[in-house]
């Protein structure tokens, strides 16, 4: 199973983008968002790299990397949408310059130039006839000790192994 054919994620890194691309370099990248293709012409504008240190609203230290990937949404000169090994050329071409931590989250900020930039986040590639595409989600604000004890109440439901009890074989 190559990288295009995983699973779709909510959210990947990096490095699991370049990997999927890899599989299939001269197919069409498309990244859908709105539910629409971004245009043919689409220009990588911008690539950023970040540390950020933070304070949640639980007053918990957080610190993580982040990759910023701006897409210009336009139609120019009746191109088609870019080779994938065209945008790891880009992004290998930045990583000349800026150092890019392939575990990094990653976000996408699209606009069309009229419309103010949203910020997305990134499904795992997938090949769909002849082209990649990856789906780009609108990325919500989230709080962050919510979420992990939402992340932990799901494992401890999901745990077949919980308490100890009489009845319960599935760990035998």
């Amino acid at each position: 199973m190559t990288a295009i054919d995983k699973a779709v994620s909510s959210d990947i890194t990096l490095g699991q983008l370049l990997d999927g691309l890899a599989a299939a370099p001269e197919a069409r990248l498309v990244f859908l968002y709105e539910g629409q293709p971004v245009k043919a012409g689409y220009h990588v504008t911008e690539v950023k790299a970040g540390a950020f240190s933070a304070l949640d609203c639980g007053a918990n230290p957080e610190a993580w990397s982040e990759m910023f990937i701006q897409l210009w949404d336009i139609d120019e000169d009746g191109r088609s949408h870019m080779p994938a090994g065209k945008f790891s050329a880009i992004i290998r071409k930045v990583s000349d310059h800026v150092r890019l931590d392939p575990a990094a989250k990653l976000t996408f900020e699209v606009s069309d130039g009229n419309r103010p930039m949203a910020l997305y986040c990134a499904s795992s590639p997938r090949m769909a006839e002849d082209k990649i595409e990856v789906t780009l989600a609108a990325r919500p604000a989230s709080c962050k000790p919510r979420d992990r004890w939402l992340v932990e109440k799901t494992a401890a439901t999901n745990s077949c192994c919980g308490p100890a009890t009489t009845s319960s074989k599935c760990c035998a």
